[in-house]
């Protein structure tokens, strides 16, 4: 639905990797899980399968959301078995928000992995409440714990109740690039300096070369995993 857009920053659509997911979304289907009321669908869950094991590559990739994506994507077409799944995105109907959606999603996702036959769920966990410090290095962030133990991140605090364990940042999970304008455009920011800035809705600020007249924002995320 339309209304899942207004729950991501607009620049998260320039991604140019989705695209070989979201494009061919019918070839995942048995990936896309969807929550409904009344026939409205308000929660919706995506994962992706990949090999771990193609090429070398031997563990979860610093790349994170992007390299897992283009693995799937890769792999699918060239018939490799996959080993693994990654959640791709929990995102819920602004109007719904609050009222519990996110838990229930991500126990689906892992009931429909192991429907699938793997027996772990990992996720490049994007931490909710990270944006709003944005200058804080992603490690420190994860390594915040409250008394009880959980995490302080309420996205990460979700995945670990359902008993994930936090594996490792990703440091270059998501990579988007854009000329001065665009992300004037994306963001309402007028940027008239070079230098590392600070955007909405931004985990780290993004780095702008006024003189090159581009910006591009690495996301990191964080490796969790769900096993069984």
């Amino acid at each position: 639905p339309d209304s899942f857009a207004e729950s991501w920053p607009v620049f998260m659509f320039h991604d140019p990797i989705a695209f070989l997911y979201y494009e061919y979304l019918d070839d995942w289907a048995e990936h896309v899980l969807l929550g409904l009321i009344d026939g409205k669908v308000v929660v919706r869950g995506l994962t992706v399968a990949f090999s771990m094991e193609r090429d070398g590559r031997g563990g979860l990739p610093e790349g994170g959301w992007d390299t897992v994506v283009r693995w799937g994507h890769f792999d699918r077409l060239a018939g490799v078995p996959s080993t693994h799944v990654s959640a791709l995105e929990v995102v819920i109907d602004p109007a719904f928000k609050g009222e519990g959606f996110s838990t229930p999603m991500v126990e689906a996702m892992t009931r429909n992995v192991d429907r699938l036959g793997f027996k772990e769920l990992v996720a490049p966990v994007r931490p909710s409440r990270k944006h709003l410090f944005p200058r804080v290095p992603m490690e420190e962030y994860v390594a915040r714990t409250r008394d009880d133990g959980l995490p302080e991140d309420p996205w990460m605090r979700v995945h670990a109740r359902l008993g994930a364990e936090t594996v490792s940042v990703c440091p270059t999970s998501m990579t988007i690039t854009g000329t001065i304008a665009q992300w004037t455009d994306w963001t309402g920011v007028s940027f008239d300096r070079s230098g590392d800035i600070e955007v909405p809705g931004a985990l780290v600020p993004i780095h702008v070369d006024v003189s090159q007249n581009h910006a591009v924002y690495v996301e990191p995320n964080v490796w969790m995993r769900h096993s069984w």
